[in-house]
């Protein structure tokens, strides 16, 4: 449904939570914009959103929480948020909203636009395949059509007698199947014959205070025992950079030093042979750029002491890459990456992971070939872009007509 509609100029809202919420959301109104040109968008949204056009009410910070304690110490000025929003979206009467990620937040809001007669659509659906898998039904009342990046989603929702459409996943679109590790390197000015490790932990603050000593204390183990490695340390955004940047000290600059980057993700992790990285999103990026990877987490104490006592949890593996591998045929206890969690996330524990990686070329090569195929997964028998599915599947609630 790529065709220029003539339906009247629809107000859409859309609400984006966190740095990637914000991508996919300016990949969401692009599309939408060329089936709709007149359309006036509205909600929450970041920088790449409004530079589609995007009419932002509120900053897009204000909903970048993780882990059960930051959302409780924020709780009363979310709930204010929210209460606001509800009103201010009642009365503009959009023909739907489309709620990105953030399930805490916006699944209760669309809920109270559902209740109120305005269609609904989640976008990004929560980790039901890993935890909690009833909350499946929670969203089918919150939402008209659930959105899904993975191609094991749908099947979850239909148990649950939910509407959920795979549109493929925006990430796979952006990486290349064969990566350039020799132009990142050029991009970078890092040697082509050097070993290259790149260093993400995390892209909150929250989670780079928690981890970042940590992190870099392990890449130094690491360097200390790989003659000519070269570290790099991308920082997703300006305050990141920030506590990166105080934890790196004023220790003279040479070959050893780990090179801090403003943003530029993306070609850390092509021009790197191992990536030491934070659990969540960045996992995936690692593995679509065909990096093999060590992953460590560490969340806070009560948030990690509820999880373990209200038992969310229902697989005993993490980083997506190995999730995907299990949920993709390659193995029922496909392990693909190291992942050290919790108490065994320590500078020692990710030094020795990290150095087994890169001396056993072999197991690089092995996960590589399997990163390929769980990059073919990612896209699916879909033709074209994740954001043009998305678009083609809200257009066809905002054209449905009403019973």
């Amino acid at each position: 449904m790529s065709d220029v509609l003539h339906a009247p100029a629809p107000l859409i809202a859309i609400l984006a939570g966190e740095d990637s919420g914000d991508q996919l959301g300016a990949d969401l109104v692009a599309a939408l914009r060329q089936r709709y040109p007149q359309a006036r968008f509205i909600g929450i949204g970041g920088a790449r959103m409004q530079a589609q056009g995007f009419e932002s009410w509120y900053d897009i910070r204000e909903l970048s929480l993780f882990g059960f304690a930051e959302v409780v110490s924020h709780l009363p000025r979310l709930l204010r948020l929210r209460k606001a929003l509800v009103a201010r979206l009642i009365a503009a009467k959009p023909a739907i909203v489309v709620g990105i990620d953030a399930p805490d937040f916006n699944l209760g809001v669309e809920q109270r636009m559902r209740a109120a007669g305005i269609r609904t659509v989640h976008y990004v659906s929560p980790s039901v395949w890993a935890w909690r898998e009833k909350r499946a039904e929670k969203i089918g009342r919150s939402a008209d059509r659930v959105l899904c990046l993975f191609p094991m989603e749908p099947e979850i929702y239909a148990r649950h007698g939910v509407d959920a459409r795979f549109v493929g996943h925006p990430l796979a679109d952006r990486f290349a199947l064969v990566s350039d590790r020799v132009g990142a390197r050029d991009f970078l000015q890092l040697p082509q014959n050097a070993p290259v490790l790149a260093v993400l932990p995390g892209s909150r603050p929250s989670e780079v205070n928690r981890l970042g000593r940590i992190f870099l204390d392990a890449a130094r183990q690491v360097a200390a025992r790989l003659p000519g490695l070269r570290i790099v340390v991308p920082a997703a955004n300006t305050q990141v950079y920030a506590s990166l940047k105080a934890m790196f000290g004023d220790a003279p600059q040479n070959d050893d030093t780990p090179i801090l980057l403003q943003g530029h993700a993306h070609e850390a992790m092509l021009a790197a042979d191992v990536v030491l990285l934070a659990s969540g999103t960045a996992t995936l990026e690692a593995m679509l750029a065909k990096r093999p990877m060590v992953v460590g987490y560490r969340v806070s104490p009560v948030s990690y002491r509820i999880a373990r006592a209200l038992k969310m949890l229902k697989t005993d593996v993490y980083a997506l890459p190995n999730i995907l591998a299990r949920a993709c045929g390659l193995g029922e206890h496909a392990m693909l990456v190291p992942e050290l969690m919790q108490d065994d996330c320590t500078p020692d524990k990710l030094a020795a992971a990290t150095l087994s990686l890169f001396h056993d070329s072999q197991r690089r090569g092995d996960i590589v070939a399997a990163f390929e195929q769980l990059h073919h997964a990612l896209r699916g028998e879909l033709e074209g872009q994740a954001g043009d599915h998305a678009a083609d599947a809200i257009v066809e609630l905002i054209e449905r007509p009403r019973d």
